[in-house]
């Protein structure tokens, strides 16, 4: 997880950075391919001042919706709906 996420909770959404490839929450948009849910924290952890190394759910899962901890920009249902199909791309079935 990047440096300058702040303390990830398990269960959040992420992306990954086109620049680097590195992970952080996935905002609902942006330009710098966090914007793209691929996975998932399993564990939690503080990267507010240094990059961090957690185990993720990247593939073949499935996740119930409610366990999930979103980007603050995701803050509707239709928002939420278009990142549980960016995790299915991904092969990560959210479930209701």
């Amino acid at each position: 997880v990047a440096s300058g996420s702040g303390v990830i909770a398990p269960g959040t959404v992420l992306g990954r950075l086109t620049a680097d490839g590195k992970l952080v929450p996935s905002p609902a948009t942006g330009s710098d391919g966090s914007e793209t849910a691929v996975a998932v924290a399993l564990y939690g952890c503080d990267a507010t001042g240094a990059d961090q190394s957690i185990a993720i759910i990247a593939r073949d899962a499935e996740m119930k919706a409610d366990l999930l901890v979103h980007h603050a920009t995701v803050n509707d249902a239709a928002k939420r709906a278009a990142k549980a199909a960016q995790l299915a791309a991904a092969g990560i079935i959210v479930r209701a």
